[in-house]
């Protein structure tokens, strides 16, 4: 079989969103005349797709000015308007990592239990190291051992070694670990596993916010990239999520995973317009090579078109 091209394969990755969008919004543009019957559906439409309040209602009111001004002349044109204020909005989240060669860098996962961030990790890595670059894995989600087992055989798997310690261990030594390691000449990448945390949990989140400030104290002149991971399968849930981590650890950029398993891959441009966060990859799909850098273009068109 094949190897999907790349667009190819995020269009694959996204068919789920996809065929339920576009077909909905086929059926709903099918009866051309645009009334208030119209507008409610497509309302309808657009908040189940958790697309969001905001892009919804803003969509819908410059709509209704462009018939009032004869702009669009039947329902049918309504995608194209859609479209126009998707690319506005993930355009400026549209920010590619860009991960230096020849020096130490860091990058902080973190999220929720089951968000995706040990395999994200992985194929992370994996693609970094097909591009040239050295990769170290921390395995700084000290509370499981299966943690450690499942980076361990990703690290094994992308050839990348893996720091770590024994169950329980203070995942902040871990890193204290790893940052030594920066300190004796290491000049590759360096992500660290943190454990799922439940962003409700004042003292859970406590712990990332110590790994972060070793992090910061012993590599004062390294600004770690701190990606979040969200599940697209949760939907708004990850709304909510992304806000708190954003406030309390300070995300500096997003992977939004899984988004193959999903309808509501629409999520993205809420998150794109109420965090205004760096989208820097999306996972669609579980192999080796699903996590893909994001592209605004690509991605609207993969679900519009």
């Amino acid at each position: 079989m094949a190897k999907l091209g790349f667009f190819e394969k995020i269009k694959a990755g996204l068919a789920k969103t996809r065929d339920v969008l576009t077909m909905d919004l086929n059926d709903l543009f099918s009866k051309k005349v645009i009334d208030k019957d119209l507008y409610d559906k497509l309302e309808e439409l657009l908040i189940g797709a958790d697309m969001g309040p905001q892009f919804t209602y803003d969509l819908i009111d410059d709509v209704k000015k462009r018939v009032s001004r004869q702009d669009l002349q039947n329902a049918d044109e309504i995608k194209k308007v859609m479209q126009e204020r998707m690319n506005g909005i993930l355009q400026k989240v549209d920010k590619p990592l860009i991960i230096p060669k020849g020096k130490p860098f860091i990058i902080m996962t973190i999220g929720v239990n089951g968000s995706g961030k040990t395999t994200t990790i992985g194929k992370l890595a994996g693609s970094l190291k097909s591009d040239g670059y050295e990769v170290m894995l921390v395995a700084a989600d000290t509370f499981r051992a299966a943690a450690v087992e499942q980076l361990e055989i990703w690290g094994k798997r992308v050839g990348a070694p893996v720091i770590k310690q024994k169950t329980n261990a203070d995942p902040a030594a871990v890193v204290f670990d790893a940052m030594a390691k920066i300190k004796t000449g290491y000049s590759g990448v360096v992500i660290v596993d943190t454990a799922g945390r439940l962003h409700t949990r004042v003292n859970l989140m406590e712990e990332l916010k110590k790994v972060k400030r070793v992090i910061n104290k012993e590599m004062p002149e390294l600004l770690p990239e701190i990606l979040l991971i969200l599940d697209a399968t949760t939907g708004q849930n990850a709304v909510s999520q992304a806000k708190t981590f954003k406030e309390e650890i300070g995300a500096t950029g997003i992977v939004l995973t899984k988004l193959d398993g999903t309808s509501k891959g629409g999520v993205l441009v809420r998150i794109a317009s109420e965090l205004a966060l760096p989208v820097r990859y999306i996972g669609v799909g579980e192999g080796l090579d699903d996590l893909r850098v994001f592209d605004s273009a690509d991605f609207t068109k993969a679900i519009l078109d």
